[in-house]
């Protein structure tokens, strides 16, 4: 009669065998273990490998999304802004059309270089239209600007006080800017400076600081831009 074999056995055999392949292991020789302790060593090290690199690539995409988090109400911000603009873009439009129009009209008061001695010669001839005379009449040095280059004209006139006011009048009037800085009215002769005005005769003599502007020509434009520039490498370097 046929025995029947213990299935209990065989299993506590087979787990015996399987654990026996663990005891006796020489680490320095992993190549010569049995074949379950270097597929359990390798899904170790595979599992481990997984979970420091998921672990790394999850902190780096943490960190973009709170980058991107905190930029989000700046670009929502710019999106309103150029919203806002392309709603009212045809006024905007128009807008620039009348500044650049402003713009021109104001650049046609600037002389060029070359129209600088016929303005010189504009107020000289608003100050002898009145009847006044120059006793000085010194351009300065001109002082070059970004976009436009400065003429100071140092100038004292002696004549009757009306007349003195308009010539100011005059010169504000004139086609081109010219300004007037530090005006300085004095008496001459006996009587002084305010019986002199207030009797609307006599003569007094008034020191002022005449300003004008023209604009740059190409070659000045591009000078300028050339010392900007230098300037901003300059401050560059300094700054690292």
């Amino acid at each position: 009669m046929a025995t029947k074999k213990n299935p209990a056995l065989d299993l506590n055999s087979v787990l015996q065998d399987l654990s026996g392949q663990f005891r006796g292991l020489n680490t320095n020789e992993p190549g010569q273990w049995p074949w379950l302790p270097k597929l359990v060593t390798f899904v170790a090290v595979a599992a481990a490998l997984v979970v420091v690199a998921w672990f790394v690539l999850l902190s780096a995409t943490a960190d973009e999304l709170q980058a991107e988090r905190d930029r989000e109400p700046g670009l929502r911000q710019d999106y309103r802004a150029k919203l806002a603009q392309a709603v009212n873009l045809g006024e905007l439009r128009k807008q620039k059309i009348q500044v650049q129009e402003y713009v021109t009209q104001l650049e046609k008061q600037l002389p060029g270089k070359a129209e600088m001695d016929a303005l010189l010669s504009d107020i000289n001839q608003a100050g002898l239209g009145r009847g006044l005379q120059f006793e000085l009449f010194r351009p300065g040095q001109v002082a070059v600007k970004d976009y436009y280059a400065e003429l100071p004209i140092a100038i004292r006139v002696t004549g009757r006080y009306h007349d003195i006011g308009s010539f100011a009048a005059d010169v504000a009037n004139l086609s081109r800017i010219v300004t007037l800085h530090n005006l300085n009215i004095s008496g001459v002769g006996p009587g002084g400076a305010q019986n002199a005005a207030s009797a609307g005769t006599g003569n007094l003599s008034m020191d002022a600081l005449a300003r004008t502007y023209r604009y740059l020509d190409p070659s000045e434009v591009e000078t300028q831009r050339k010392a900007r520039e230098a300037s901003q490498k300059a401050a560059a370097g300094a700054n690292k």
